[in-house]
């Protein structure tokens, strides 16, 4: 499996060691890892085979190899390889929210510090929440992605949801921006830049995927 590092992740280690909130990056990264790992058993149990994990300022991400035969089983305008898109992109979040409920029993019982419970608890819904945005490529945006072109069909779904995109990470920076003003916390600055960098950069490959796409119209009608 080819691994790869976002050199990104360094700039991030950096701010949050200025800002003095290493210890909660480190928690964050650590059930990002697990976060991953539920994606990863989802992903075998349907079939998948890992093919790049790449290291990245906000977590991990492990890419899949299809297999051809779920592409010719078709569900509407998309096919049966959506409907597993939809439960792998949700099985990492549904593993965040496992960590929670888990960290909560065992703090009833009482074994964990107050302020290491409050970390865990944190991290793990701040994972959940995050990647449940409906920003591609985050898991939301994947699950989003895949509704899509189950209705509408693939192209439409790159269109619609980077759209949906788009005007989602309108919102957050707008809500994160009142948040940095009264808290005056650069490190979700960085966050929603590195979310812009990772969006507009989807909009490139949108824009060069619906000019192949006006192109085969073209060759068709001639």
């Amino acid at each position: 499996m080819q691994i790869k590092v976002d050199l990104k992740i360094f700039l991030f280690l950096l701010i949050f060691l200025i800002t003095k909130k290493i210890k909660i990056y480190g928690l964050i990264m650590l059930f990002a890892f697990i976060h991953e790992l539920g994606h990863l058993v989802c992903g075998l149990a349907l079939g998948f085979k890992p093919e790049k994990m790449s290291i990245l300022p906000y977590g991990l991400k492990i890419s899949f190899k299809t297999k051809t035969v779920d592409y010719n089983n078709k569900i509407k305008n998309g096919n049966i390889l959506s409907i597993k898109k939809i439960v792998l992109a949700l099985a990492g979040p549904t593993t965040n929210v496992i960590c929670i409920i888990i960290t909560f029993l065992i703090n009833k019982i009482g074994y964990i510090k107050l302020d290491t419970y409050q970390n865990i608890m944190y991290a793990n819904i701040l994972l959940a929440i995050f990647n449940m945005l409906p920003l591609y490529p985050l898991d939301g945006g994947r699950i989003l992605k895949e509704i899509i072109h189950i209705f509408y069909g693939l192209r439409k779904s790159y269109i619609y949801c980077q759209n949906l995109s788009e005007i989602t990470l309108y919102l957050v920076t707008i809500i994160s921006s009142i948040i940095i003003l009264y808290y005056k916390n650069i490190t979700i600055l960085a966050i929603i830049t590195y979310l812009w960098i990772i969006v507009l950069k989807n909009k490139k490959e949108v824009k060069f995927k619906e000019k192949i796409y006006k192109s085969i119209e073209r060759y068709e009608k001639n």
